[in-house]
């Protein structure tokens, strides 16, 4: 890979980065869900900074080539994502129910007080 790519890309790694830690700090975002974005950010720039590592992991996985290699790694990155997201989204669900079904035994609760 040509310097210059390696550098604008290395660049736009720690903007990002540091856009991530931003949004943790205001709380904009939870670090539970940050978590996999930093790991990811940290293992691109590695894997940018020293492309001889793709090239040698690529190698012992059997992969022809380290840009398949790195599709495959994209592509499992965001199979981890949907499935973490998919738990958050059960798990709120689940907790919106039971707020919804509090809420109504208060209502009904405060209704037969009032009578």
């Amino acid at each position: 890979m040509n310097i210059k790519l390696q550098i604008i890309v290395a660049i736009i790694i720690i903007i990002a980065l540091c856009v991530i830690i931003n949004m943790i700090r205001s709380k904009r975002l939870e670090l539970r869900y940050a978590l996999a974005w930093l790991i990811v950010g940290m293992g691109t720039l590695i894997l940018d900074c020293f492309p001889e590592v793709m090239i040698w992991m690529a190698r012992k996985l059997g992969i022809a080539s380290p840009v398949n290699m790195l599709f495959f790694f994209g592509f499992c990155f965001s199979l981890v994502i949907i499935f973490v997201l998919t738990v958050a989204v059960s798990r709120m669900s689940i907790r919106i129910k039971q707020l919804a079904q509090e809420l109504a035994l208060y209502e009904k609760d405060n209704e037969d007080n009032k009578i």
